[in-house]
């Protein structure tokens, strides 16, 4: 099926491209949010008149996704999920739970935005791209955790794998010690049954008769 492109579509196209593509993703897609029209004479020839036009509200929404990509780009948000000790949830996030944490934040983004590669079932921190306009994308960071005090570990550097490591460490350090203690103890006992066993006995007096 062929259309023309009313916008740059990634891997298809430039705006004004006549193209072949398959018939369900023109209908399901370019159709239907307007990034094509079918290449029929009528809509070519129109396009044609409005070429102008829609080059010019091209470069205007363009300008405006290149304000919003350098507030964007590279924030940091925080989904909290329920969790297994191992990290994977109880779920996953998907481009809604995106779309709303980056609205509360302060920015308009729409769930059909937010591109992702695959569903994120796990803790951690996530990359995903918001397509700002077809020529514009920013990158987001999602950093799902349990909990805030556990995404301000993740921020760090510290993933929950590292933070279960170091409390089983500390538990076993902790453990040692107390052997430690009570071994010293029962020496210490040993020594003064030792002291007790030895201690010299003194003779008592003859009582003359």
């Amino acid at each position: 099926m062929q259309v023309i492109l009313l916008e740059r579509v990634s891997k298809l196209g430039q705006m004004g491209d006549v193209v072949d593509v398959k018939p369900g993703y023109a209908r399901n897609f370019l159709l239907p949010q307007g990034k094509a029209q079918t290449a029929s004479e009528t809509n070519i020839t129109a396009f044609e008149k409005q070429k102008s036009q829609l080059e010019t509200k091209n470069l205007e929404t363009k300008k405006e996704a290149d304000a919003l990509l350098g507030k964007l780009d590279g924030q940091t948000f925080v989904v909290i999920r329920s969790a297994s000790d191992s990290g994977a949830l109880y779920g996953s996030v998907s481009p809604r739970d995106a779309a709303e944490v980056a609205t509360s934040a302060g920015f308009s983004i729409d769930r059909k935005q937010i591109a992702l590669v695959k569903p994120i079932k796990e803790l951690g921190l996530h990359e995903m791209s918001v397509v700002l306009h077809p020529e514009v994308t920013a990158t987001i960071i999602l950093n799902v955790a349990r909990s805030t005090e556990e995404a301000d570990l993740q921020a760090s550097g510290k993933s929950i794998q590292d933070v279960a490591a170091e409390a089983e460490a500390e538990a076993e350090f902790e453990i040692a010690e107390l052997f430690d203690d009570i071994g010293s103890a029962a020496l210490e006992e040993d020594n003064d049954d030792d002291q007790v066993t030895n201690a010299p006995v003194e003779e008592s007096e003859e009582i003359s008769s």
